[in-house]
């Protein structure tokens, strides 16, 4: 590889990095909004103020964070040229990923055995509220499954190693996010009532 082509290839690996970094603005401005709007309707006369969170989302924190864990841990195995563990390390976390969506939909669940629906009559603003914020972010969760999927993909066709993983790295930096996203929302909603 010359000079110019390394160049270039750097010029597009920080390209890359910065579309990614303006998404992650954007969509912290969406759930700034998503929890200012949540802050503003709790002086509604029917908000409902001592509202319990499922927990199922507790243990949904949990395994985000897992997750987390087991990518971060993936990627340090890559830069020491350990396929076997990044191969299991992504897998395993691919796995939590999948494990955090089901703890969400099961976290509904409570929700509506607690007598609250998204909509109609056993509805409540509150819990509404709820259901779009936790809804929200399993698109996001879900979109980082994706890209996990690409990844293993990826991987399994050897196209990462020590030196060349931005595949990796950009879904690392998406999963984070999602995971520090969903530590905000969480005890956003357990401490703000």
């Amino acid at each position: 590889m010359d000079l110019t082509q390394g160049t270039v290839e750097e010029k597009n690996n920080r390209a890359k990095k910065m579309m990614l970094w303006f998404g992650i603005v954007s969509l912290i401005m969406s759930f700034a909004g998503l929890t200012s709007a949540f802050i503003v309707s709790s002086t509604r006369e029917d908000w409902l103020a001592d509202f319990k969170l499922p927990n199922a989302f507790t243990i949904s924190v949990v395994l985000i964070v897992i997750s987390s864990i087991t990518l971060f841990m993936a990627k340090r195995a890559l830069k020491a040229n350990n396929r076997n563990a990044t191969t299991a390390l992504l897998l395993t976390t691919f796995v939590l990923g999948i494990a955090f969506v089901y703890s969400q939909f099961a976290g509904f669940g409570e929700i509506i055995e607690a007598g609250y629906n998204f909509t109609g009559p056993t509805s409540n603003v509150t819990m509404s509220y709820i259901y779009v914020i936790a809804i929200v972010h399993i698109l996001h969760v879900v979109a980082g499954l994706i890209c996990l999927l690409v990844v293993i993909y990826n991987h399994f066709n050897q196209r990462y190693n020590a030196s060349k993983m931005l595949g990796l790295e950009l879904a690392s930096t998406f999963w984070h996010f999602v995971d520090v996203l969903w530590l905000y929302l969480f005890f956003f909603l357990y401490f703000f009532k």
